[in-house]
């Protein structure tokens, strides 16, 4: 196991990166209604939160397949790896531009969260397709 992914380093960057998601994603699935209320979400956008889990859920039973399945590991699965990077580079951005510069949305119970959290997993996937570049870009 600690082979396909390098060294042991990159093998717990990848789990804990996934399992933050996995986290988001049982919140946006299971618990939508306290997670709505956490934010200050109203209770008629539960389609588009579960929406988004659902994305979440895809992108952990992937990482679940190219961990325990696949038999050659992360080779050459770099579109994978690079998904995920622009899409914590583009909900960072955007989460940062809602909060700081548009304010739509904005209310008592908005936090960092949704900055933070997008931030750190780009930095984690960065990492991520850096320090498997030898293994994810093998076609």
């Amino acid at each position: 196991m600690i082979a396909k992914f390098n060294n042991i380093f990159y093998l717990i960057i990848y789990v804990v990166h996934f399992g933050m998601l996995a986290f988001y994603a049982s919140q946006l699935l299971v618990g939508t209604k306290k997670f709505m209320d956490k934010f200050g979400i109203d209770h008629t956008a539960a389609f588009m939160i579960r929406f988004l889990g659902a994305f979440f859920l895809a992108w952990i039973l992937m990482a679940l397949y190219i961990m325990f399945v696949r038999p050659n590991g992360v080779e050459g699965t770099w579109a994978f790896f690079n998904l995920i990077f622009i899409t914590h580079l583009l909900v960072t951005i955007t989460n940062y531009y809602s909060k700081n510069i548009s304010k739509l949305g904005n209310t008592d119970k908005f936090t960092n969260e949704g900055i933070i959290v997008p931030f750190v997993l780009l930095i984690m996937s960065a990492i991520l397709c850096y320090g498997l570049s030898n293994k994810i870009y093998i076609t």
